[in-house]
């Protein structure tokens, strides 16, 4: 008897449309497609930042550009992997998608196509160009109809790199298009490096002479309205290097932020979190929680919150061993970490989000009403005392555990460490006394053109006692609101006509 041949599942081939390379401009689709790949093949000019939307066991090979992948393509969706094929602005915008499209289909394997925004589209709408219709999009290159593409009606659309930029326009005056046609061209667009420099066909020559790169031209009259459509360009932090002194796992809501503001953040964590030395007072007080000692269970940071549903995981329990227990949260971010673990919080500040706020929230422990008079505290080894004695002031017994310790990170990369004090970051952030210490201890001082923010005065206390000049105090003590007020004053500086930091500084060194 011929043994059973195992059939292999179907794989199937996906062309992706990688638009700029911004992550954010992804369709829907392409982002699902690379979660779940098992091989990625990303033309290098897509950039980095979306193999980070690959799975974890993703195969990831980078491909040179204009190399068709056909065969690769065909030999892997054969071996039944799910195979992602990601090309630069639109998978059909040249040739090599519909090349490598037909290669998929003669081998008679499953075909997905994705588009993506081309670069003629995305760029100027960065940049605040309404090109509107008619437009003609083309791409620079020798040979050329000229007298063709300056006798095209409405708005041209012009790919190129930056060295060809003055004979594109010389060329368009030469067949026809009046000198003093209005023209943007735009570098690194959608990106935080993007650049746009508005002149005309005539002195483009001198206008764009510092430009290198790729760039989008737009010719024609809707770029007379960029300056009021500019958006992208004009936001309060952009072009700002924000340097986030925080664990990695809490850096990205603030990070993404940061990105919305036009700011580009640069995470250098500066505390690690760890275990406990002594891990008994944490298990007896989490298996407390189900055994009926707590009335209360009150939460100070949500790295509280992750200790203590990492040592209920441990134990193969959930967040139903809270049912019957009150749950306190000390600010908005440490309620949505427990929500995420499905609790929801019975207090937290209606004020301000603190220790201090929390306990002006928080009723005096009450025989006739409380059965039980104690409250869990799981916190931080270098945590204030501010609500254990408010709490014990109340009348509550509390069991003050440490849940977590934090120690000081290793130093950056000597690169960071140089560019904080030599002036290469525009901001910095604290987010607590420790993150000061820390990042001096590790980095050093950051230099004297540098903005400082602080999300609190204690933090500032502490800045200050460093002997560094702190430029920003959040008005709350919540990382939103310190992202908020460095926003505001940045906005402040640049209706004043000030670059930032880093920039002025470069400018007034290279006048001496």
């Amino acid at each position: 008897m011929s043994p059973t041949r195992v059939r292999k599942s179907a794989g199937q081939v996906a062309l992706v449309g990688a638009g700029t390379g911004d992550p954010g401009l992804l369709a829907v689709r392409a982002t699902e497609l690379l979660r779940s790949a098992d091989l990625v093949l990303a033309d290098i000019r897509c950039g980095e930042a979306l193999l980070t939307l690959a799975g974890p066991d993703a195969e990831i090979v980078t491909t040179a550009p204009g190399e068709l992948q056909g065969a690769a393509l065909v030999a892997a969706a054969k071996d039944g992997r799910n195979v992602v094929r990601l090309l630069p602005g639109d998978p059909f915008w040249t040739d090599e998608g519909a090349k490598e499209a037909e290669a998929v289909l003669r081998g008679k394997q499953r075909l997905e196509v994705v588009p993506g925004l081309p670069h003629a589209v995305a760029v100027p709408a960065y940049a605040g160009v309404a090109v509107g219709q008619p437009r003609t999009v083309a791409r620079v290159s020798d040979g050329m109809d000229w007298r063709a593409l300056a006798a095209a009606p409405g708005t041209l659309v012009l790919l190129c790199t930056a060295g060809d930029v003055a004979k594109a326009a010389a060329s368009l005056v030469e067949h026809g298009r009046k000198g003093e046609t209005p023209m943007s061209v735009t570098v690194g667009g959608t990106t935080s490096q993007q650049h746009t420099v508005v002149t005309t066909l005539t002195a483009a020559d001198g206008d764009v002479s510092a430009l290198e790169g790729d760039v989008v031209v737009v010719v024609g009259d809707p770029v007379k309205k960029t300056e009021k459509l500019s958006w992208f360009e004009s936001r309060p932090l952009y072009g700002w290097t924000v340097l986030v002194p925080r664990t990695r796992d809490q850096a990205g809501a603030l990070s993404a932020q940061l990105r919305g503001y036009g700011a580009v953040p640069v995470e250098v964590p500066t505390i690690a979190v760890e275990p406990p030395r002594t891990p008994a007072p944490m298990d007896r007080a989490v298996k407390g929680i189900g055994d009926g000692r707590y009335m209360w269970v009150a939460f100070t940071s949500t790295n509280a919150v992750k200790a203590v549903r990492e040592k209920l995981e441990e134990s193969g329990l959930d967040a139903r061993i809270f049912s019957g227990v009150k749950v306190a949260a000390v600010g908005d971010a440490t309620a949505q970490a427990l929500v995420d673990f499905g609790i929801r919080p019975d207090l937290v500040p209606s004020g301000e989000q603190s220790s201090e706020g929390l306990l002006k929230d928080w009723a005096p422990f009450d025989e006739s009403f409380d059965p039980i008079d104690r409250v869990f505290l799981p916190r931080a080894d270098i945590a204030t005392d501010t609500l254990l004695a408010g709490l014990k002031d109340l009348g509550w017994a509390v069991d003050d555990v440490t849940a977590y310790r934090t120690v000081r990170a290793a130093p950056p990369p000597a690169e960071t460490r140089e560019a904080l004090k030599g002036g290469g970051f525009d901001a910095v952030l604290f987010t607590s006394s420790s993150t000061v210490r820390n990042l001096v201890g590790i980095a050093g001082k950051p230099h004297e053109t540098t903005v400082l923010a602080c999300i609190g005065p204690q933090t500032k206390a502490t800045a200050e006692e460093l002997g560094l000049r702190v430029d920003v105090l959040s008005p709350k003590p919540d990382v939103a609101t310190l992202v908020e007020a460095l926003a505001e004053f940045a906005a402040e500086r640049r209706a004043a006509g000030e670059a930032p930091p880093s920039a002025a500084r470069k400018k007034k060194a290279a006048r001496k």
